[in-house]
């Protein structure tokens, strides 16, 4: 059979086994296991996948195994577009061979447990990611019904829990800013109905206590940039910081215009930092440190976890930070040390 020929009908097993030089099961076991051959032959059956563009048959791997090929992610009621997190774990799934269904789930923590319970019940679904907390009489409840991980990143209303609470960078952004010799901070803080928010807010205050820092305070702002110009505003005029630590990145653009409304260069006689690395910040003037959370490897390390529950395998472990610092153009050293011409 030549390549017109396949070209005409969807490629098969056999197909890609003809191409790759292999049997039929060794394909077979590479779709079910995701590799696990030597490297030699992976290379080979990967190339013919990729040359036959061959996607497997999932109706047809129903019918044998009562397997749908289907992964349901379980969202509570959503407050922003988690895109990147989905496409994160929509990645892992698809490059496994599943479908994925995106489920919202609105009413907070019950109505999703019922949510969760009704999509394990309908037989749809292979396995089931919550990427939110549902409670343990509906955890009891599943049984065997589904394989679910409940990877609960989220709270009810899409404010991050857990590791994306993490405020570590706080303390490493001060640490670092104090070695240039900066000693006079203000936070100006998210809103404190936010885990993440009150996180930062504690670190700065241990942080600058531990280093032994002067803190002209905390303005206790709500994420937008309003709240940014009105932490600067509402500055006694000899409170000026020389670093001002923002809960996000339009805190902190909120935060340069106050400081430019009051006559204050920024980096020159303050520097700012932001949170979340959106788009705009490297095009600002001057260009704005941030944090960049890597959203895309946590919606894949929660799918990883699904998979290999599948799969009935231990899920390699990722230890590596979702936080990176950016240092740009926002932060240099203090007026006082800067020396002619340096500038960070």
């Amino acid at each position: 059979m030549d390549s017109a020929d396949t070209a005409r009908r969807r490629p098969t097993i056999t197909d890609v086994a003809r191409l790759a030089g292999v049997s039929p099961q060794t394909v077979s076991r590479y779709l079910r296991f995701n590799g696990g051959l030597k490297p030699a032959t992976l290379e080979r059956v990967e190339s013919a996948i990729r040359e036959l563009d061959y996607r497997p048959n999932l109706v047809a791997r129903s019918m044998r195994t009562r397997k749908t090929g289907r992964l349901a992610i379980l969202m509570p009621a959503m407050a922003f577009n988690p895109s990147r997190i989905l496409a994160g774990a929509s990645a892992i799934a698809h490059a496994a061979g599943y479908f994925v269904d995106s489920v919202g789930a609105a009413g907070g923590v019950k109505a999703r447990s019922e949510r969760l319970l009704e999509l394990a019940d309908s037989g749809q679904f292979e396995g089931i990611l919550s990427l939110a907390p549902v409670l343990p009489s509906a955890k009891n409840r599943l049984h065997q019904r589904a394989t679910v991980v409940i990877s609960a990143d989220y709270d009810d209303e899409m404010r991050g829990i857990g590791e994306l609470a993490d405020a570590t960078p706080v303390v490493h952004m001060i640490e670092h800013l104090a070695a240039l010799g900066h000693s006079r901070f203000l936070h100006v803080a998210g809103d404190p109905r936010f885990a993440s928010a009150r996180a930062r807010r504690q670190s700065y205050l241990d942080t600058v206590e531990r280093l032994g820092l002067e803190s002209v305070g905390v303005f206790d702002g709500d994420w937008s940039g309003e709240s940014g110009v009105e932490a600067i505003r509402s500055l006694p005029s000899r409170s000026r910081p020389t670093a001002v630590i923002a809960a996000n990145d339009l805190v902190a653009a909120g935060v340069i215009r106050g400081a430019r409304e009051r006559g204050w260069d920024v980096p020159g006689d303050v520097s700012v930092t932001g949170w979340d690395n959106i788009g705009v910040g490297q095009f600002m003037t001057p260009s704005l440190t941030t944090v960049d959370v890597d959203l895309e490897r946590l919606g894949a390390r929660a799918m990883d976890q699904l998979i290999a529950s599948l799969r009935n395998e231990t899920p390699e472990t990722d230890k590596e930070s979702l936080f990176r610092i950016i240092w740009r153009e926002s932060t240099a050293e203090p007026p006082a040390t800067r020396r002619p011409g340096r500038r960070r």
